[in-house]
């Protein structure tokens, strides 16, 4: 509350202004627009904290008006594919939920979360699908590569076996996913659970088979203690902006334009 000071025969009154400082701030937001006026008013009703705080809900202000301005994002379905075990559904909940669950079970089919992202200026949803590894649910699996815009193949570095058949699961992928310029497709490499000690399969083993294959970007990740997890999505999301013709990933806004001159309606006699 807004307190003033008057000076009346000698002595000081406070005088509360609330109602006058509605009055003003009414009328100040009357000429804005509504998501103006929602922000303004979270920052008006916070607790005078500290600079560092305030600082924080105005960039948070900056990035919601950001958002609605560019009026559309996009959406980006990506799929993570490997072996049973490698660790895909602790990537996705420790990216997504920033959580990780040691007691996580193998997935059955598929299971899918949305994230919601900024890269590089542009606003994205990923849609990150999690599979599974074993060859029992392929008949599950493979229907979904369809409409996939990027993929992750995983292996876990302390098992040479799910790093050899890499080959195998982007084979799988291109012909099930019906890709049709598989040299030119996003695909990025996961070498996951770098936290374990004991490794059998070396960063140069993996970096060469990623020149090799397609010269594909490669991290080293933990979905235990969030090694690169972020930064190897965030890549996914780069891949498909410099390759792909995006037109048909935007997502429009529930917004109306009220400029818009209405179509002359035809009639027949």
């Amino acid at each position: 509350m807004v307190i003033a000071l008057e000076e009346r025969k000698g002595r000081s009154l406070r005088k509360p202004l609330a109602q006058d400082e509605s009055h003003r701030r009414n009328r100040h937001c009357a000429s804005r627009g509504p998501f103006e006026v929602v922000t303004d008013t979270c920052l008006l009703r916070s607790p005078p904290a500290s600079n560092t705080r305030w600082q924080g809900l105005k960039v948070l202000k900056s990035k919601i008006l950001r958002v609605i301005m560019a009026g559309k994002s996009s959406l980006f379905k990506v799929i993570l594919l490997g072996d049973g075990g490698v660790g895909k559904s602790s990537l996705m909940n420790r990216y997504v939920t920033n959580k990780f669950d040691t007691q996580l079970f193998h997935t059955i089919g598929v299971e899918f979360l949305n994230k919601d992202l900024e890269v590089d200026g542009h606003f994205v949803t990923m849609q990150i699908w999690d599979t599974a590894g074993q060859e029992r649910f392929r008949s599950l699996r493979t229907p979904f590569y369809r409409g996939s815009d990027c993929c992750l193949l995983t292996f876990s570095v302390d098992d040479s076996q799910s790093f050899q058949n890499l080959s195998n699961w982007k084979k799988e992928f291109i012909y099930y996913a019906d890709v049709k310029e598989p040299e030119s497709f996003p695909f990025v490499i996961l070498g996951n659970k770098i936290d374990i000690s004991e490794r059998q399969v070396s960063t140069e083993e993996a970096q060469a088979w990623c020149k090799d294959n397609g010269d594909y970007p490669y991290f080293e990740t933990s979905a235990k203690d969030a090694t690169n997890v972020a930064a190897a999505f965030e890549e996914a999301v780069r891949r498909v902006l410099a390759t792909e013709d995006r037109s048909d990933h935007l997502i429009q806004t529930d917004t109306v334009s009220l400029h818009r001159k209405p179509k002359p309606s035809s009639s027949c006699c």
